[in-house]
């Protein structure tokens, strides 16, 4: 048979590989024949990985030290570690999601990449309206370092609830895709990002809770009414690496049953189309979890 996904041999790094979506995705690539390295602050025990880094991923020189462990070419990189921002403090949610993605692309995929390599992000549908909300994402994008970041996001955390890091800081990265896809397309590399669903990991509890409750989580599931699995998920994430997307770049892949295409044509309500950085919105905001604690 073909080796139509052609990850045969192909050395992957997958952050958040230790559950979830992330140990789907490790599952996946191993069963294809990838040389995979798994990526996580708590082990990841899936058979078959060429070995697991222990990193913490809103830390920069603990992204450092796991770059010096890897191999010196990469050829995929899929990056879904996340944190929701229910149990982390805002700024180690905005650097886990946003900035360690941007850093390690910057600062590692650039020069271990070359032609034929691709990355994949996982950002989610809570980042599906970067495009209208840009202006609020712009001083992010434009930051060149770490610092930078942490220099424009430190105000907001001062009086944002760690929550809307979530938000803000998957919106960013699909910005950030968006315009990665166009400078790293030039040395031939692809870069894509999946927006899952509500899906069945490890955060769901923590999700049901910033979502109101489960049938509020649900509500959130298109016309499935009922979360995704991992591994629905991850089929998506190792498409989208794999040679059979060998002509796709640049793209917000919503996996979402239908969810979106509800509030396209207006037969729900988008509750997400709100300010992640109006002063005002999230003093409200703070106000009312703390009132709710």
């Amino acid at each position: 048979m073909k080796d139509y996904f052609g990850y045969k041999d192909k050395i992957c790094v997958v952050t958040g590989a230790s559950s979830g979506m992330g140990r789907a995705t490790v599952e996946m690539l191993v069963d294809l024949g990838a040389i995979c390295y798994a990526v996580d602050l708590n082990p990841c025990d899936v058979s078959g990985t060429k070995g697991f880094i222990k990193c913490d991923l809103s830390k920069k020189e603990d992204i450092d030290s796991l770059f010096s462990k890897l191999p010196e070419h990469i050829d995929c990189f899929f990056g879904v570690a996340g944190l929701s921002g229910s149990k982390t403090d805002y700024m180690t949610t905005f650097n886990c999601n946003y900035t360690a993605n941007f850093y390690i692309t910057e600062e590692y995929l650039t020069k271990r990449m070359s032609k034929g390599g691709s990355i994949v992000y996982v950002t989610s549908t809570a980042g599906l309206n970067w495009k209208e909300f840009r202006k609020e994402q712009s001083k992010v994008i434009k930051a060149n370092t770490w610092e930078e970041v942490e220099s424009v996001v430190e105000p907001l955390a001062k009086i944002s609830p760690s929550t809307f890091a979530y938000m803000y800081s998957k919106r960013c990265l699909s910005e950030y895709a968006c315009e990665a896809s166009i400078k790293l397309g030039k040395q031939g590399i692809r870069v894509n990002n999946i927006m899952p669903g509500s899906t069945d990991t490890g955060m769901k509890d923590e999700f049901e809770k910033m979502a109101g409750g489960e049938e509020a989580l649900l509500a959130e599931t298109g016309i499935a009414h009922r979360l995704a699995t991992s591994e629905e998920m991850a089929g998506p994430i190792v498409f989208l690496n794999s040679n059979m997307a060998s002509f796709i770049s640049g793209v917000d892949l919503c996996v979402d049953y239908a969810d979106n295409s509800l509030k396209t044509l207006g037969l729900k309500k988008d509750r997400e189309k709100v300010s992640a950085t109006n002063k005002f919105i999230l003093k409200m905001a703070k106000k009312m979890m703390e009132k709710n604690k």
